[in-house]
């Protein structure tokens, strides 16, 4: 269960997250009755620390809904108002920044389809010069984690002290589960390469389907995440941008009373089974390396080998082969079919890779 204690934006910017951050409200401001009866659905079912809503939305094709625009900035800074609430909402481009800081907005955020352009960013990044405002900033379509902490850095670097990035998954090209793969390990690869940076998770475009919406919100609490922000409306199956991913306010009350927030440290330390248990990991873990070192040892004589007989490094046959071979010999439980298909064409991959600085000479 959440705390039911309000975190402060610029708190929880500034010391380390005793509970997550909640950003609520709909994908957008449709009319001033709905987004104040959402806001104040909000208020009555779960404490929420900003409300969010889309004044401008980028959509993949022209004639959707593309947001009711600056008219509605006004309807959700004054929602925000009649439950004593800060705001937030995606900007895009200059001009949608002069026009949320005229507006009084309190927090921007950046989304997937600017963060993947450095120009789009660059330029919103140069309009906050100087400003002091908090920013969120979604991960690119596409896994990049450059382009991530790329865009982080680019608004550090104009002077914005507060920034924060938001984790909403990443596009696939086949159909799965979620409407965007959540790719966790991304967000520990940003993890890694900027520590003090929070990490929000944004559950309802990683599901696409509002039903999914509270294992994702789990999830992001069993990886530690600083905080969520999910998409609520008053009526979701009668909103103008998507419908499917949305949940009334009075769910997401529930889906927040449900969550388990477990501890980021043991009160006591490992137990000694633990221990002993950690310890036959980093065994197995040392033969890993081990048998990985023998594989590209035999990689390397195959190399010269191809080099020698005029074959090239990569024979697709032998490596369809392989990946189907390895796919089907998992167990279907820890080793699913999708682990085995990643592993064995990662290992595969850099093995062609290693072959081939081997025959130019670069090794």
């Amino acid at each position: 269960m959440v705390a039911s204690k309000i975190q402060n934006i610029n708190n929880w910017f500034d010391a380390p997250t005793e509970s997550p951050l909640l950003i609520a409200g709909p994908c957008s401001v449709e009319s001033p009755e709905q987004i104040n009866a959402t806001a104040e659905a909000l208020r009555t079912h779960t404490p929420i620390s900003l409300l969010r809503g889309g004044v401008w939305k980028p959509r993949t094709k022209p004639g959707s809904f593309e947001g009711v625009g600056l008219e509605a900035m006004d309807w959700l800074i004054q929602a925000g108002k009649r439950i004593g609430t800060p705001v937030t909402t995606e900007v895009a481009n200059a001009e949608h920044v002069e026009a949320a800081l005229k507006a009084g907005v309190d927090v921007l955020w950046i989304g997937a389809r600017t963060t993947v352009n450095p120009f789009y960013v660059q330029e919103i990044a140069e309009a906050l010069r100087g400003v002091d405002i908090p920013v969120f900033v979604k991960n690119p379509i596409h896994a990049e984690i450059g382009l991530w902490a790329g865009a982080i850095e680019r608004f550090q670097k104009v002077g914005i002290r507060r920034v924060a990035a938001v984790h909403r998954g990443f596009y696939a090209t086949t159909k799965g589960v979620y409407r965007n793969e959540p790719h966790w390990h991304h967000s520990f690869g940003l993890r890694a390469m900027m520590p003090e940076i929070k990490i929000i998770v944004d559950p309802s475009h990683i599901a696409g389907k509002r039903h999914l919406v509270p294992e994702i919100c789990q999830v992001a609490m069993d990886l530690s995440m600083d905080g969520i922000m999910v998409e609520s409306h008053i009526t979701p199956d009668s909103a103008m941008s998507d419908a499917a991913q949305q949940v009334t306010p009075e769910r997401l009350g529930e889906i927040i009373q449900n969550l388990v927030i477990h501890p980021t440290h043991l009160k006591n330390g490992a137990s000694d089974e633990l221990k002993s248990l950690r310890h036959s990991l980093d065994e197995l873990d040392d033969e890993l390396v081990s048998i990985m070192r023998k594989r590209f040892a035999l990689a390397k004589d195959i190399a010269l080998i191809k080099e020698k007989e005029g074959a090239s490094i990569f024979q697709m046959e032998r490596w369809l082969k392989l990946v189907k071979e390895r796919t089907e010999s998992g167990d279907g439980e820890a080793l699913t079919p999708e682990f085995m298909h990643d592993l064995f064409a990662t290992i595969h991959k850099y093995s062609v890779e290693y072959q081939t600085r081997l025959t130019k000479k670069e090794l």
